[in-house]
Parts: structure tokens; C-alpha cells; sequence
């Protein structure tokens, strides 16, 4: 029959720092060049770590739209810690429909609305994905869980969705929007949607039961009528 013993710790048995030297010894390493060796470096800070998920373009992005900034401030307002003492984290919150022509800079909002959310030491979860990107990742094939990749992308608790109503039009398509922003839309969750569509094209590419949705779930931000990039490349 076994019998319990308590487990014995580092410092209440000397036998097995001794085993460890000798296992050293054995095997050339010299105990006092281990003990000698620097302390871990500190792990990455929250900002590093969303830098190394960010696309290159969009690392330095910051929001400077005051619609973009005031979703920050009410996105901020509602995170809540789920423990004492614990970094405050998105949990549900508004969402933004950010609507204008190609290159007005909404991708670069989204991105540094992300940014801003963390630099203010808010813990965030975050997907980002285009929608043709994400219409690819749904379709059925032999080494893809489509229900799985729905379901994170539903789930997370804050997504950016760039450029909607790119894709061609199909049931497809529509039902997978609505799939998504159905999920997104019961369980308020924090949504960054960019389009270059007005919303009459949307309802008619995606149909009345998404774009009803969308018109209570977002707050629609429209951006200047020029192409940023252009002017960049211009000037």
C-alpha cells in the first residue's frame, strides 16, 4: 500500500543539490558558471507584445479621428478586471462602422485604436482580419474547421473586420456575415468595421439582416472624401 509523504523542497533537502552537482560535474558544467549566469530578461511589455502582432505598416498607428477617440474613452470606461488587483481587460463594449473611400486612413484608426487601448493599460484580446481574408479562412475544405475559425472570431472580445463589402456578393458571404455579426451583435462585443460602401450598397451586398444590425450595433464615423495615400505619394 503507498503510503503519503510530503514533498520535500529544494531547501529542506541538501541530497538533491547534491545529486544536481554531481549531475553537472558529470556532464562537464561547471556549477559555479551556472550560479554566475545573469537573471532572465523581464518578458516583453504589453506594447511590445501587440507590436509583434501588428502588421509592419500600422506599428506606429495612433487614432486622431474624435469619433475614434471617444470609442476609446467609452471601450476604456466599461473594462473591467476579472479579479482584484488585476489589469482591467475589454470585455463588451460599442461598436464603430468606419465608412470612406480607399486610402482615408480607417485601417490605420482601427489599428491604433488597438494601440491606444493597451498604451493606456487596458488588456485587450483582439483578431484582426479582412473580410475576404476571413471568407477564405470559412470556406469548407479537408484541412480547415470552419465552425471553429467562426467561432473565434465571434468570440474575441475585440475584432477589427476591414474593408466589408469588398468580397464578391453570395449566400455564401451573406450568411457568414450575419453568422458573425450576429454573435457579435448579441453579446456586445467591441467591433472595428471598415468599409468603402454607403450603407444602402452594403444592404444590398450583404442584405437587410446585417446591415439591421449593423445600424444598432455601430456608430457610423465617416472619413474625409480623399485618398491619403495618394497625397502621400504625391507630395
Amino acid at each position: 500500500m503507498r503510503t503519503h509523504r510530503d514533498p520535500q523542497t529544494l531547501a529542506d533537502a541538501p541530497s538533491v543539490l547534491d545529486r544536481m552537482a554531481r549531475i553537472l560535474a558529470a556532464r562537464g558544467i561547471d556549477q559555479h558558471a551556472v550560479d554566475a549566469l545573469p537573471d532572465e530578461p523581464e518578458p516583453y511589455s504589453a506594447e511590445d507584445a501587440l507590436s509583434a502582432g501588428l502588421p509592419p505598416r500600422y506599428r506606429d498607428a495612433l487614432p486622431t479621428h474624435p469619433q475614434v477617440l471617444a470609442w476609446l474613452r467609452q471601450v476604456a470606461a466599461e473594462a473591467t478586471a476579472p479579479s482584484t488587483g488585476a489589469r482591467r481587460q475589454v470585455a463588451t463594449g460599442p461598436s464603430l462602422l468606419m465608412a470612406g473611400v480607399v486610402g482615408a486612413g480607417k485601417t490605420h484608426e482601427a489599428y491604433g485604436a488597438v494601440r491606444a487601448l493597451v498604451q493606456a493599460g487596458i488588456g485587450v484580446r483582439w483578431r484582426a482580419t479582412t473580410a475576404a481574408d476571413l471568407y477564405a479562412e470559412l470556406r469548407p475544405s479537408s484541412d480547415t474547421d470552419s465552425e471553429r475559425v467562426l467561432a473565434a472570431y465571434s468570440r474575441v472580445p475585440l475584432l477589427i473586420l476591414d474593408d466589408l463589402g469588398a468580397a464578391k456578393s453570395s449566400e455564401f458571404v451573406e450568411e457568414q456575415t450575419y453568422r458573425l455579426i450576429n454573435r457579435r451583435y448579441n453579446h456586445m462585443l467591441p467591433t472595428l468595421i471598415t468599409t468603402n460602401l454607403q450603407i444602402r450598397d452594403l444592404k444590398a451586398h450583404l442584405g437587410d439582416r446585417v446591415t439591421s444590425r449593423l445600424a444598432q450595433m455601430t456608430t457610423r464615423v465617416e472619413f474625409e472624401l480623399v485618398d491619403r495615400r495618394r497625397l502621400q505619394r504625391a507630395a
